[in-house]
């Protein structure tokens, strides 16, 4: 396999498309998308013009090699990054306020027990095409955080029996085997 190829493949795979809705993006041809990615062609002009568009690289790149940080994807991964971080404390923030809490009763833990299940599932089924890995390190790594915090400020009993340490451990299971429930036997 050919560098250019090999990138476009990457590109391809990272983005989470398949040859086909690549193709469809590109307004190609699927055979044509085939043979470019087994090195049978090499893209020149419009056809690699239109499949960098679609995978949002720069086509000059991706012939010499390069990798420019413009100003626009320097800002796109700054924001990404805050936005992730600011996702993470909110889920940090509602389980331990369902289970920390010095008003929390069983109903307020049970309820935290709920919310540890069905919101990592929720992200789950909004990022199916994201792999477990990096599900959990994007979405799940407040909750590790969060679980280091707990056991070095409250001890490792007693978060657990508030209830945050299992609700933490759960939110992670969840996040990164929830791909199994929707996997065809």
């Amino acid at each position: 396999m050919n560098l250019i190829a090999k990138r476009i493949v990457e590109a391809r795979k990272t983005r989470g498309l398949s040859q086909e809705e690549l193709a469809e993006k590109a307004n190609l041809n699927l055979r044509t998308v085939q043979r470019i990615e087994n090195s049978e062609n090499e893209p020149r002009g419009k056809t690699l013009n239109l499949i960098c568009d679609v995978l949002e690289i720069n086509s000059t790149e991706l012939v010499e090699g390069k990798t420019a940080w413009s100003a626009k994807r320097i800002a796109n991964i700054i924001v990404t990054g805050l936005f992730l971080i600011a996702l993470n404390m909110i889920l940090m923030g509602i389980i331990g306020y369902l289970t920390l809490d010095s008003n929390a009763n069983l109903n307020s833990r049970v309820g935290g027990v709920l919310v540890s299940i069905l919101l990592p599932f929720s992200i789950v089924v909004f990022t199916r095409k994201m792999s477990s890995i990096e599900r959990v390190l994007y979405f799940g790594s407040g909750y590790v955080v969060y679980f280091l915090m707990t056991v070095i400020k409250l001890g490792f009993p007693r978060g657990f029996v508030v209830g945050l340490i299992p609700c933490l451990l759960i939110s992670v299971t969840v996040l990164y085997f929830g791909n199994a429930v929707f996997k065809k036997k």
